[in-house]
């Protein structure tokens, strides 16, 4: 069973850090792109950053330059960096990747279930 499996959420105070980690496991034989997203109550979810394979990076405006992603495709794995966090980046966390398994020809995007981030004093 493939399944991607967040962690490292939890509460900040404004200003600090956290890092996000999401790993694809089961029978995978290549992985696209693989992301972040986020939605916060009665928000819908947005992007927040993207990694492909060939390596281009995807972010939004609004956690650029505060916000890193990076993947690791020897263990795949996903993380975020989340730096200088601010009580508006407050939401739950989802992973997202596009995995080519075992019974498909093509590649199917994959969620996480969530890590909750609040960030507040």
């Amino acid at each position: 069973q493939v399944r991607l499996v967040e962690s490292g959420g939890g509460l900040v105070q404004p200003g600090g850090s956290l890092r996000l980690s999401c790993v694809a496991s089961g029978t995978i034989f290549s992985i696209n792109t693989m992301g972040w997203y986020r939605q916060s109550p009665g928000k819908q979810r947005e992007l927040v950053a993207l990694s492909t394979s060939d390596g281009n990076i995807n972010t939004a405006d609004s956690v650029k330059g505060r916000f890193t992603i990076t993947r690791d495709n020897a263990k795949n794995t996903v993380y975020l960096q989340m730096n200088s966090l601010k009580p508006e980046d407050t939401a739950v966390y989802y992973c997202n990747a596009d995995l080519l398994t075992s019974g498909y020809l093509h590649y199917n995007s994959y969620w996480g279930q969530g890590t909750q981030v609040t960030v507040s004093s």
